[in-house]
């Protein structure tokens, strides 16, 4: 484990730093237009980080109790389950009012909290399928490696081996994973809220299929764990 990972502290500390880095992401990348104000923020932030820090932490923990090589895989549960956490609590508003949704021309038609729910679950897949990889195959190799004399010899090698295995891994997993949802993701109007259907049934009787920006899918800031 890397020197900063041994204390109970340290692991907050750098869960907090990691988590926070993703809520500023989750936020700045959310889709929708509606303004938030600063208390609504400050509460998203402090519900994002907390959460996600806690199922973190709780989640490492587990490691002192399991195999070497399935303790490896843990920080990946931990960050999979941080996704699912701080995600929908930094862009919350959307699940509360919805995001805007448009015909095929841009024409918005109103807003949607089932859009928003779609959009936050395509974004919540494709972060915890971008980190797989990353996460899932370094441990297997790194058990191989430091069975071997190398590593023996020079054990301050492993961070760097990992980071740049990490590195290699997002390489291919980062435009994978954008590319599984389309950024102008769309929707079924049958889908919609009761009387959203109605209003674009009304208004727009041609109109079948709605369309709604889900937000950006950026990589987050992964900790390399042993």
């Amino acid at each position: 484990m890397m020197t900063f990972y041994k204390t109970t502290p340290a692991v907050l500390f750098w869960q907090w730093i990691n988590q926070s880095f993703n809520a500023i992401v989750n936020y700045t990348n959310r889709s929708g237009d509606a303004p938030i104000t600063v208390n609504q923020l400050g509460t998203a932030y402090v519900s994002a980080t907390t959460g996600a820090v806690a199922t973190a932490l709780g989640l490492n923990a587990l490691t002192k109790h399991v195999s070497p090589l399935i303790g490896r895989f843990v920080p990946f549960a931990a960050v999979a389950a941080a996704n699912c956490i701080n995600i929908p609590l930094m862009r919350q508003r959307e699940l509360k009012h919805g995001i805007p949704i448009t015909d095929e021309n841009d024409n918005r038609l109103g807003e949607s909290t089932k859009a928003a729910q779609q959009a936050i679950s395509q974004v919540v897949v494709s972060r915890i399928l971008m980190a797989s990889p990353g996460m899932a195959i370094p441990p297997f190799l790194m058990n191989h490696l430091e069975k071997k004399a190398f590593l023996r010899k020079f054990p301050w090698m492993s961070a760097p081996i990992q980071v740049t295995l990490v590195g290699f891994c997002l390489v291919f997993a980062t435009p994978l994973c954008c590319a599984l949802f389309p950024q102008k993701s769309s929707i079924s109007v049958s889908r919609l809220e009761p009387e959203l259907q109605e209003k674009i049934r009304a208004n727009h009787p041609g109109v079948e299929r709605v369309y709604f920006n889900k937000g950006y899918k950026t990589v987050e800031a992964a900790p390399v764990w042993p």
